[in-house]
């Protein structure tokens, strides 16, 4: 025997992380928040809810749903109803925002039910729905649908707009992913302005610069203050993060 590899010990293992930066000046960081697009934007339309992979092509996590409609007077008290099979849906009521909802690590579809105000004319529908991986191994690969799958208003009484199979818009993408706006040359197509105190801090983008720290000892950023999205430093994608997303601990199963 040379190594007995069911006999091993380790001593424990610790990181010990030491904070060297810490960005909380407000007037070093800019933001662009995404345009909310509405059905007339799209360019890609369907009279069904399309699965979302086969649409997006895995160019982007994000995929916007739109629709425009006219209720009539006898709708009061309208309630969305969203059902999804995966993983996050955001939803937008005449460009505002509305609610979000996710599912869980063993179940990934969900439903949601959120209260909204309509116009007495033409309303828009906005929602976004966004993938957090793909499950790259196993059997049965072909048959794994996420998007949306099921979409209705709901009035007081019996009266209930169906849209499973309406005329949608479609839009691939935000737009700054599109602008590549996390790269240098690019940064100037959209325009970044001072951050704002409004509690509305959904689909916006943050920049902001800084020195290296001194010394050769490996990096990490603290995620903790953010929820949900992706981060670039130097152009280079270091991935996505999800810190308001918790384990059934109840704590987020990666800060840094």
């Amino acid at each position: 025997m040379v190594f007995n590899t069911a006999k091993v010990s380790t001593m424990p293992n610790k990181r010990i992380t030491t904070v060297d930066k810490v960005f909380d000046a407000v007037d070093s960081w800019k933001e662009f928040k995404e345009d909310i697009p509405s059905f007339l934007d799209t360019s890609l339309q369907s009279n069904s809810l399309l699965e979302q992979m086969n649409t997006t092509k895995d160019v982007s996590d994000y995929l916007w749903y739109t629709f425009s409609f006219q209720p009539n007077s006898s709708c009061s008290q309208p309630v969305l109803h969203i059902e999804s099979l995966g993983h996050v849906a955001h939803s937008y009521i005449n460009s505002k925002f509305v609610e979000a909802g996710h599912g869980s690590h063993d179940t990934k579809g969900f439903s949601m039910d959120v209260p909204i105000s309509l116009n007495d004319g033409m309303n828009n529908v906005s929602i976004l729905s966004i993938m957090v991986g793909l499950q790259d191994s196993g059997a049965y690969l072909e048959s794994k649908y996420a998007g949306l799958n099921k979409v209705n208003i709901q009035c007081s009484g019996s009266n209930t707009y169906d849209f499973t199979n309406y005329t949608w818009g479609y839009q691939v993408a935000l737009k700054g992913e599109m602008l590549q706006i996390y790269k240098e040359q690019n940064l100037d197509k959209v325009e970044w302005t001072e951050i704002d105190d409004s509690t509305n801090k959904s689909l916006t983008w943050y920049k902001t610069t800084f020195d290296a720290p001194v010394g050769d000892d490996p990096v990490a950023l603290n995620m903790s203050s953010m929820q949900k999205g992706q981060v670039w430093v130097n152009e280079q994608s270091i991935g996505r993060y999800w810190v308001s997303f918790h384990t059934p601990k109840g704590n987020p199963s990666q800060t840094l």
